[in-house]
């Protein structure tokens, strides 16, 4: 099973102090079911906003949405990406290499 990210990163003209990518969800799974967590943060993902009035899902490819959130004061736009786990530094032994 592979290990997966949901981040959600802020695009363009947000004008607050936290314009950093932000984690949403993490798992192991499948890439199917990395693939519906995915469409699930793009669906629920509010970063923070208070009474967001319309929510667009723009579908960028298999593993990526750009969110656009309409709340009372503006609109936001949020890349919401899948990201796999293709190596762990930590999970290596410390050492010289045997042989």
């Amino acid at each position: 099973m592979s290990r997966w990210i949901v981040l959600a990163i802020p695009v363009g003209g947000i004008a607050e102090a936290n314009t950093e990518a932000r984690t949403v969800t993490e798992l192991e799974g499948s890439s199917e079911e990395a693939k519906a967590a995915l469409l699930q943060a793009a669906h629920t993902y509010t970063h923070n906003r208070w009474k967001v009035r319309r929510r667009e899902i723009y579908q960028c490819s298999d593993r990526s949405y750009l969110l656009r959130l309409q709340g009372r004061t503006g609109t936001y736009n949020y890349l919401v990406q899948l990201a796999e786990l293709v190596h762990d530094f930590a999970a290596e032994p410390v050492g010289p290499a045997p042989g």
